[in-house]
């Protein structure tokens, strides 16, 4: 597993975590590799600082783009789910086991599980990813 420091058109700094560097460099050619913050699909590697050490010892801190408090993180990425993910509500589990299984089309998802569900879904191999996003008092799931 390979760690890169990336960086959208727009100037939004970003990690990606791929198998390898040919990896990466499919996934980029196949316009996979996208923004987390606006969707751009125009990403490009940026130099790390992270291991840089000044002569007393403080570490270099990272200047090479903006930055953003948790908030407006959590918003943007909020925004960025809420565009690209069907919301199946209390429905998840069921529906990524019907995806993993093939019964239905692979699609982008959210929505809600259970401790119970999470231990089922791990046990069947889907992979998914929890966030801790609010759900939203003016969103209906869709089923």
């Amino acid at each position: 597993m390979i760690i890169y420091e990336l960086i959208c058109e727009q100037g939004h700094g970003f990690e990606g975590w791929f198998q390898d560097g040919s990896s990466f460099q499919e996934q980029l050619d196949r316009g996979l590799v996208q923004c987390p913050i606006c969707g751009s699909d125009q990403v490009s590697q940026r130099l790390s600082t992270g291991g840089t050490l000044r002569s007393r010892g403080q570490a270099v801190p990272d200047s090479s783009g903006p930055r953003r408090d948790s908030g407006e993180l959590l918003q943007a990425i909020r925004e960025v789910v809420e565009k690209h993910f069907q919301n199946v509500g209390s429905d998840f589990a069921k529906v990524a086991l019907r995806m993993h299984y093939g019964v239905e089309e692979p699609r982008n998802i959210r929505g809600t599980t259970t401790e119970a569900e999470e231990r089922v879904l791990r046990q069947e191999g889907v992979e998914f990813l929890k966030l801790p996003l609010p759900v939203s008092d003016t969103e209906k799931p869709v089923h």
